[in-house]
């Protein structure tokens, strides 16, 4: 097949030698250059041919001479722009340049520079009036330059919209970027309700005034509620959307609760500074549900003047209390207790005492959810042992408190608030109190407390907790406490840790806050009034205790309270928690020297 590619050019013919061809004319048609390789015989310079593809002739793609080096004049010129293939327009042929623009052409063809091609054109009028190959650019279109301008007009309206928007705000405290809790504008006004259950308004309100100072346009609402059925209204009022922004709950109740709480948002509330029992409390999955403001247990009630007496100390271990409530109990001739040594070994007539047996059974290693086991029979037989065996407490005696504060009982065990009943009743009692009894090894306490929570179908989630933020912080919950004492004996023991030191010297709350740092909870907490979670287990285990007391066996006593306490659980989605357990004892026989372990060896 012959070669119709056009030939190379010349590289050793010098172009400043040659005589530049005439341009073809009438009279000298033989000057016109010969139409291009690739064309068909029978095309001619005014009508285009038909257009064909050299795969439909059977020929090589012609290829172009590179840009970069000037053409011979023995090449043929590239073909005009008008007869290449795919131009459909009819076009009229233009005369040659003249020569001086040829030599022009030579010129620049020395220095070549990229040429952006022409422009579109819907107009073949205008085709047909620029002469071919005259290299002239054609006038730059308007939308060239209207396009990227609009363009970057739109990035800087972006980019202006998301920095007032979001990022000034941000930084002022108004809003938070995606992902982050939202603050309320400081210019928005908000209204709180807040649902208190202890405090009298007159104590909340000069904390509230404090902080309204530094957030005018924050209207909190306080009323103190009734503890009659207080967590069933409360929850009631919570799922109808009329309940309060703010409310106190207690810290067994978070199982109940949790639906209707709104978390505290991410960086607002620090449990680390609490004692480690909140932290087991009021958080699940990371999320911190509730925040507390004082934090309270159980301690050792005690006569210092009935201990001075006898020639005793304050017991601090369980086989040295029952020893000493022993030498303490004073009967009449007809056997009856006249002073009773420790109120302990009943339900009716002793305060708190689901108390006192959640404690035993934690000390002594014991699951409170598992009551079948060695360790809570234990517990729960020890518990009775005063009454069943040493008989230094019976169901004849008026209840613990009273007792105590009649100076009928030497001791007995409460929280902080029993000190208040106390001193109504026998305002010239002079008591103390002590931690509670230890069995060897770890030591654990007992925690029953009170904290704030915040509505999830509230309006002003972040709102609130932000007050609760400050609410619960150094400086306010030590106006609280000195608000409180100008009221009564004392405040709310402190549940932070940094203050909780100022008050270990304290005769009445003291012992409190030493405990905090072991202390522990389970839902055995008494005088919650929640008819829920509490009040069944307490009630299960209350039949139990008194079924051992009329004789019936402890194992057989306990099983029904195994089968209604697992129950009760599981309704509330809490499951039993065995890696809290210690291991169970060896059963060998302690030496009559050897120091008790467990309950059972007292």
């Amino acid at each position: 097949m012959p070669d119709d590619s056009p030939p190379a050019p010349d590289q050793n013919i010098n172009l400043d030698q040659q005589t530049p061809p005439l341009p073809p004319t009438d009279d000298n048609p033989s000057t016109a250059p010969p139409p291009p390789p690739w064309a068909s015989a029978s095309q001619t310079p005014v009508e285009p041919a038909k257009e064909t593809t050299p795969q439909e002739k059977n020929l090589p793609t012609p290829k172009s001479p590179p840009t970069s080096m000037p053409t011979s004049p023995l090449s043929p010129p590239p073909p005009p722009a008008s007869d290449l293939p795919g131009q459909m327009e009819e076009k009229t042929i233009s005369p040659p340049p003249a020569a001086s623009d040829d030599k022009e052409k030579k010129e620049d063809k020395k220095t070549p520079e990229a040429v952006s091609p022409p422009s579109p054109s819907f107009s073949t009028s205008s085709v047909a009036a620029s002469p071919a190959g005259a290299g002239a650019k054609p006038k730059p279109s308007i939308f060239k330059y209207l396009i990227p301008l609009l363009g970057f007009l739109a990035f800087v309206a972006i980019l202006y919209f998301i920095v007032t928007r979001f990022v000034l705000p941000y930084f002022s405290g108004e809003v938070s970027l995606p992902g982050t809790s939202k603050k309320e504008t400081p210019t928005e006004k908000a209204s709180l309700t807040y649902w208190g259950l202890w405090e009298p308004e007159s104590v909340m309100n000069q904390i509230i005034t404090d902080y309204q100072q530094t957030h005018p346009n924050v209207s909190i609402n306080y009323t103190k509620q009734s503890p009659k059925d207080y967590r069933e209204r409360l929850q009631s009022a919570l799922i109808s959307g009329s309940g309060p922004d703010i409310f106190r709950l207690h810290n067994t109740w978070v199982p109940m609760l949790k639906n209707e709480l709104e978390p505290a948002p991410s960086g607002t509330i620090d449990l680390s500074v609490f004692y480690l029992v909140v932290s087991d409390d009021l958080k699940i999955s990371q999320k911190t549900y509730a925040v507390p403001l004082e934090f309270d247990g159980l301690a050792l009630f005690y006569n210092p003047q009935i201990l001075q007496q006898a020639g005793k100390s304050v017991p601090t271990t369980w086989e040295e209390l029952r020893n000493t409530a022993a030498e303490l109990t004073v009967k009449d001739a007809t056997g009856k207790i006249q002073t009773a040594g420790v109120a302990l070994g009943t339900t009716n007539n002793v305060d708190n005492f689901s108390d006192i047996l959640g404690l035993m059974i934690l000390q002594n290693g014991g699951d409170p959810g598992s009551p079948t086991s060695q360790l809570v029979q234990d517990a729960v037989q020890f518990y009775t042992i005063f009454t069943s065996t040493d008989q230094v407490w019976d169901e004849t005696l008026p209840s613990s408190t009273y007792a105590f504060a009649t100076e009928k009982v030497a001791m007995f065990f409460a929280p902080s608030w029993r000190a208040f009943q106390i001193k109504e009743t026998n305002p010239d009692l002079e008591f103390a109190t002590a931690p509670v009894p230890q069995l060897p090894g770890p030591d654990v306490a007992w925690a029953s407390y009170w904290a704030e929570g915040v509505a999830k179908r509230s309006e002003n989630t972040d709102v609130a907790w932000e007050f609760l933020e400050y609410l619960s912080s150094k400086e306010a919950v030590t106006k609280l406490y000195t608000a409180e004492s100008n009221l009564r004996l004392f405040g709310e023991p402190y549940s932070l840790k940094e203050l909780g030191s100022s008050l270990e010297s304290d005769s009445y709350v003291g012992a409190f806050v030493k405990q905090g740092s072991y202390a522990k909870s389970w839902y055995l907490c008494s005088r919650t009034f929640d008819n829920g979670l509490n009040d069944r287990i307490i009630k299960y285990y209350e039949d139990a205790v008194n079924d051992i007391i009329n004789g019936k066996d402890i194992e057989t006593a306990l099983n029904t309270t195994s089968s209604g306490v697992s129950q009760i659980l599981s309704q509330y989605g809490i499951s039993q928690t065995p890696a809290q357990q210690v291991s169970e004892p060896e059963t060998n026989t302690p030496s009559s020297t050897s120091t008790p372990e467990t309950l059972e060896e007292i």
